[in-house]
């Protein structure tokens, strides 16, 4: 008989952390790449629309349930001219795009993204240009999208087709300001002057609207945390948010410390509550700033194709990363990590949502398809609504070239108390051995196991394609419910989520 390692999970419906704010299964599409032309703009596609989108993309991004994409950057951002995209496309100029060296043609803007994201049935979250312009391009932008009307720039929109105002609810202010490669890069004294009144401009405009503030591009800048200090200090009063931004890779192709690099995470968000919290109290504030992870994925797949893209083309193939059965493992412990901290993390973006390290890849006139990724993204998006629950947990460990004591076991659970449903994601680090796992949800008396659903390969570097998806999940988990007790086997380096149901089936 084998003898199964054994983790243990206590899941109880008094333990909540927080509602979960839907946004955290949000994301993020820059022009950048084929991101827009040629994701989910593609006119003469066989399933494209009248606009020119492709439906074949709309219906993927439908079924990820993305209730929010941020727009329309990034580093592009940093240099844009909102009115370079509103207006007759034939009007429309030429720029060249300094962020990624390509040129930038214009063809789909602000209004255009808007009538996407409505077929998306997403809102967008709307970015301003901090880096070449500043409060006044900031405050002319949000009369153009938000005012109704009787103003220049809102009669503006008008004129060119869009009568009733977009109602963008959550704008950043700028991207990544902290960033040598950032064009406009500041000091965080001078991002954070131009932050406040910016911000102050903008809520002139309209009062309605949540402000996300630059934090640092990742957890290694040299400034970290003392960015985020002091940015805080000038915007506190005037911002909702401090946003958050990491990526993840294995080039030393080393897949047990990837697997905990989750870890790294945490601790990033962890940080960066404990500085909000003490501009808090230096303040004296009654106020909480909440955080916006609004980018994070793996990155390093595409880094050497990227390095030999020649400059000034229109949407050349960018960030391509084509992710493998490991990656999806990650970014299931990543999707953990935000649930378990649902209290403060209220946004998140996986960056990015088409062809640009994205969940999605198209081919010319061709099909859309899932990567690896895809899967525990829609798992979490679909059954990670409602409440997150602090559960206890026990496991076994093991150590790493970065990282100590890593639980093989990385688990959460959520409670749909709308839907009557209890939902545990677990991820099993161990690369050969299962783990016996037992979960103790007494306190959901008369809870039947729903279904187990499994993301296994015995190939970590297993990849999908256009012509074949060979990394997808099934429903042939063994979970099952003994007098309150939920027994399951977890497979080696496998994605689990298991769905119990209070109703009757």
């Amino acid at each position: 008989m084998v003898e199964f390692k054994k983790a243990k999970m206590v899941v109880d419906k008094e333990y909540r952390i927080s509602e979960i704010d839907k946004r955290i299964y949000g994301s993020f599409i820059e022009h950048l790449g084929r991101a827009v032309y040629g994701g989910i703009y593609e006119p003469g596609h066989p399933t494209a629309d009248e606009q020119g989108f492709r439906q074949d993309v709309l219906e993927l991004v439908r079924e990820l349930n993305v209730p929010i994409v941020r727009y329309p950057g990034g580093n592009m951002v940093s240099a844009y001219n909102w009115e370079d995209g509103v207006g007759p496309r034939e009007q429309r100029p030429r720029r060249l795009e300094l962020a990624w060296r390509v040129i930038e043609t214009n063809e789909i803007g602000t209004n255009e993204f808007a009538d996407w994201a409505k077929k998306a049935n997403s809102e967008v979250m709307m970015a301003v240009n901090l880096g070449t312009r500043g409060i006044d391009a900031a405050r002319n932008f949000i009369e153009y999208c938000n005012h109704p009307s009787g103003s220049y720039y809102s009669d503006l929109r008008i004129s060119h087709g869009y009568k009733e105002p977009h109602k963008f609810k959550v704008w950043c202010l700028g991207n990544e300001m902290d960033g040598p490669w950032q064009i406009g890069h500041k000091t965080p004294d001078e991002y954070g002057r131009l932050a406040v009144e910016t911000a102050k401009a903008m809520r002139q405009v309209d009062p309605s609207i949540e402000l996300v503030v630059c934090g640092s591009s990742h957890s290694n800048m040299p400034l970290f945390p003392q960015w985020e200090a002091t940015v805080l200090e000038h915007t506190y009063d005037h911002v909702d948010y401090i946003s958050l931004h990491q990526y993840f890779g294995n080039r030393e192709h080393d897949s047990a410390n990837y697997l905990a690099k989750s870890l790294e995470m945490d601790r990033f968000i962890r940080t960066v509550i404990a500085t909000a919290d003490f501009v808090k109290a230096k303040k004296r504030s009654k106020k909480t700033i909440n955080l916006s992870f609004d980018e994070w994925n793996v990155w390093y797949h595409s880094n050497e194709a990227d390095r030999k893209i020649e400059p000034w083309q229109i949407a050349p193939p960018q960030l391509e990363d084509h992710y493998n059965f490991e990656d999806a493992l990650l970014v299931g412990t990543l999707l953990i990590t935000f649930l378990k901290h649902a209290d403060r993390v209220k946004i998140a973006c996986l960056a990015q949502l088409v062809n640009v390290i994205a969940p999605i890849m198209t081919e010319k006139n061709g099909k859309a398809w899932r990567q690896t990724i895809y899967y525990p993204f829609m798992h979490a998006s679909q059954y990670g609504r409602g409440i997150a629950l602090h559960t206890l947990s026990s496991s076994p460990r093991y150590d790493t070239k970065d990282f100590t004591d890593v639980p093989y076991l990385e688990s959460t659970a959520v409670y749909n108390e709308e839907q009557d449903e209890v939902t545990i994601f677990a991820v099993n680090r161990h690369l050969e051995e299962s783990l016996e796992l037992e979960c103790d949800m007494r306190s959901f008396e008369g809870y039947q196991v729903v279904e187990h659903i499994v993301l296994h390969h015995e190939d970590l570097k297993a990849r999908n394609s256009a012509a074949e998806e060979a990394v997808k999940s099934t429903t042939n988990g063994d979970a099952a419910v003994d007098d309150g007790i939920v027994r399951a086997t977890l497979l080696p380096k496998s994605w689990n989520v298991i769905r119990l149901s209070g109703r009757k089936q």
